[in-house]
């Protein structure tokens, strides 16, 4: 939850945010907001790297990373937040060592094994965005149950060759539409990289985008709450569709 206990930027702050800070849209009141929340990062892959380099990088105080994974050869083309001399450690370590290089300012928390859906819980409630970078199904609609029992904005990104999608599911609006309301739990059609492929700047392209939802979510600016954008990075075309509540949906409705 937000840091109360930080009131005040230092200099050094001051120097490091200063071209934010020179954005009407954030100011320094809004960097300070920054400063003062809370992330929660579920996957330190494709998406989870962008947008853990971003959020770092932004000034928001404190990042919890959350990945049970080891380093792999293969991550590196897409997952930049680890490099060769991480091959071998668990995500979330690597991710907090390259993330602490970039910003000695901030707190990064880490979570290196599977929760229980009770644990999730507990773990969202003290957020005040959560990015959802996992890569399964499972996972995602867990996500979603948390986020709208605790109602804290939930950022959800995907993507799988060329193509990418994005949403903001923001809990603190009454009426919106939830993830489970744009898929059925009883849906099975999961694509995975390793099986289907991606390109890399595909991810680094919507996990960008997850960080730049966040940061408008954490200001509380315009988000995508009730929309869908999807990504067709092969033609560089960008559509955007309205979402709408599922009155039959299982979980928000």
């Amino acid at each position: 939850m937000t840091d109360h206990t930080k009131t005040e930027l230092n200099d050094a702050e001051l120097s490091r945010y200063s071209r934010q800070i020179l954005l009407p849209q954030i100011d320094y009141a809004g960097q300070l907001t920054l400063a003062q929340s809370h992330a929660v990062i579920f996957g330190l892959g494709g998406l989870g790297s962008p947008v853990a380099l971003y959020l770092a990088a932004a000034g928001v105080g404190h990042l919890t990373l959350v990945d049970f994974d080891v380093v792999d050869d293969s991550n590196l083309q897409r997952q930049i937040v680890h490099r060769e001399a991480n091959i071998g450690q668990a995500k979330v370590d690597s991710a907090k060592a390259n993330l602490t290089q970039l910003n000695h300012h901030i707190t990064i928390d880490t979570v290196a094994q599977t929760l229980t859906e009770a644990q999730v819980l507990d773990l969202v409630k003290q957020a005040d965005v959560v990015l959802d970078c996992t890569d399964n199904f499972a996972a995602r609609f867990a996500l979603n149950r948390a986020c709208f029992a605790a109602k804290v904005p939930l950022v959800s990104g995907a993507a799988i060759r060329w193509e990418g999608q994005l949403s903001t599911y923001d809990f603190r609006q009454a009426n919106g539409p939830c993830y489970q309301c744009l898929y059925s739990e009883a849906s099975n059609g999961e694509l995975s990289c390793s099986q289907s492929g991606v390109l890399s700047p595909v991810v680094g392209m919507v996990g960008s985008m997850q960080a730049i939802e966040a940061v408008k979510a954490l200001l509380n600016l315009p988000t995508l709450h009730g929309k869908l954008m999807i990504i067709d990075a092969y033609t560089l075309h960008i559509r955007t569709l309205n979402l709408k509540p599922d009155p039959a949906c299982g979980v928000c409705s």
